[in-house]
This record gives C-alpha cells, structure tokens and sequence, in this order.
C-alpha cells in the first residue's frame, strides 16, 4: 500500500507539471510563419557541402584497400583495431568544438521550433501514459482499501469473540462446575423418589396383598423359627429385586422366599420382568433394564 501510495503521488506531481508547462510551450510553428527561401538554400546548400566531403572520404577509404589479416589470432588482431579505431575517434570528438548548425537566424529559429514541436509531442504522450497509470493506481488503491476495510471488520469480529471466550471461561470454574453436577444429581434424585412412589402407589392400588381369611387356621402364614414372616406386596418384591442387581451386578439373583406370593412371581415371570436362573428355578433376578 505504501508503495502504490508513492507512486500515486509521484503521477499527480508529474501531471501538475505537465499541465503547467502545457500553457508555456510555444505555439505551433506553422501558426507563426514559413521558414524564408534563402534561410532554407543557405541549409540546403550546407548539407551539400558536407555530403562532398563524406565522398571524398569514402573514396580515400577505397584507395587504401583492404588488409590483409594475420593467419593467427584473427580475433585479438580485430579487437585491437577496434580499440585503435575508438581511441582515435574519442580524440578526434576531444579535439573537435561544438559548431552551430548555420549562422541564419531563422534556419536557427525553424530547427529550435521544430526541436520544441517534438518535446512538446513526447511529453504529451508521456502525460497520457502517466495520466493512465495513475488512474489504474486510484483502481488498485480502492480495490485494496476495500480489502482492508474488509479484513479490518473480520479482524474486529474475531476480537469480539474472542473477549467473549475469554469471559466464558474466565467465569467457569471448578467449584461452578461441581455445584452444576451435584445439583443435576439432586434433581435425578427427586425424578427417582417420583417414579418411586408412582410405581409404589401405583402397585398398592392395583396390587393389593391377598385378603386374609378371617379363620385364623386358614391365614397365610408361614413359621420361620420362632418369628412369623408374612406376605410381602409386589411392590416390595421388585424393590428386592431392583436393590440386588443394583448392589451385586456379578450375583443379582434373588432366592424365592416364603413370604413371596406365587402368584406375583408367576406373573412377572410371564410378563418379562424377571427371568429365572437357568440352573436353579427356585432363584430369580431381575430383568436387565438399564443396560
């Protein structure tokens, strides 16, 4: 950017310029006058002059002939008359005085206005060419402004973001995250005792004991040593069951008690809820919900 910067402000400096000088050039040469007729023999008759003296030097040279060049080391031969040729040359212009064209002044009038009618072309084609840079430059300078102005929103975007982030994790913390589990599983917990008690009330109002009889010779009880064990409700049977494959995964078998009614087990066993051990059908587990 800094170079295309440069470059812009060396046109415009140069197209001042060339518009400054636009209004001092002289005008056109042919708008002036024509160049008088003696002006123009005394030139033509100059130029005859020194065309004479070119042919005669042309047929001094032809006099001479033509050298005869060494058998050996042609090439180090012509470069040394080369270097002869341009010493001589180099003195011959040392020697030699700036000379004016013709003493005429409107021979030297013409050649001057002719001379300013060709600056005058080339600078204006090189204030075309500059002029046309300089627009490409002014396209290049908006294309990368705007590619800036670009980057410039994407960076500030980015930046914005990334405070945001900064803030997020600077407020998470261990001790957030800790209260976070612990009340998550608290809630679960609740959800738990819920379906807990629906399932118990649930299991009470459709599940009830069986009616004991009122002949105390025909109730349900069975003797377990000293202590009598009576009929346990289905909702404490799966509670058994749910609290062993809970507690011992590897053994979640469960013996059938006394106090188990047949007929809950019976029915559980038919609906899929428990499974009997294959070796041993007096032992049942609960069927494997949760995995």
């Amino acid at each position: 950017m800094d170079k295309q910067d440069e470059l812009l402000k060396e046109s415009e400096m140069l197209a001042r310029y060339m518009s400054g000088y636009q209004h001092e050039l002289p005008p056109n040469i042919s708008k002036i006058s024509e160049t008088s007729e003696d002006a123009r023999e005394e030139l033509l008759q100059q130029c005859e002059d020194i065309w004479k003296q070119m042919e005669e030097c042309q047929s001094q040279l032809a006099l001479a002939g033509t050298e005869i060049l060494p058998e050996s080391d042609v090439q180090l031969y012509l470069l040394m008359m080369q270097i002869r040729a341009l010493s001589a040359e180099h003195e011959q212009w040392q020697k030699r005085t700036p000379e004016i064209i013709s003493s005429n002044q409107d021979v030297l009038l013409a050649a001057g206005k002719e001379e300013l009618e060709n600056v005058d072309r080339e600078m204006e084609m090189v204030l075309s060419s500059v002029q046309a840079k300089n627009k490409k430059l002014r396209k290049d300078l908006d294309k990368e402004q705007n590619w800036l102005d670009d980057q410039q929103q994407l960076i500030d975007a980015l930046t914005s973001r990334q405070e945001e982030l900064k803030n997020e994790l600077g407020a998470f913390s261990e001790k957030r995250a800790f209260g976070e589990l612990k009340a998550k599983l608290v809630k679960v917990n609740n959800y738990k005792e819920e379906l807990l008690t629906a399932l118990g009330d649930f299991l009470e109002d459709h599940f009830p004991l069986p009616e004991e009889s009122s002949n105390p010779s025909k109730k349900k009880k069975i003797q377990s040593g000293k202590n009598t064990v009576g009929l346990i409700t289905l909702h404490e049977i799966l509670e058994v069951l749910i609290n062993k494959i809970l507690t011992t995964p590897h053994d979640p078998y469960v013996t059938i008690e006394a106090h188990f009614w047949p007929p809950y087990i019976e029915m559980i066993l038919r609906y899929g809820i428990a499974q009997r051990h294959p070796e041993d059908p007096n032992r049942i587990r609960l069927e494997a919900f949760h995995r």
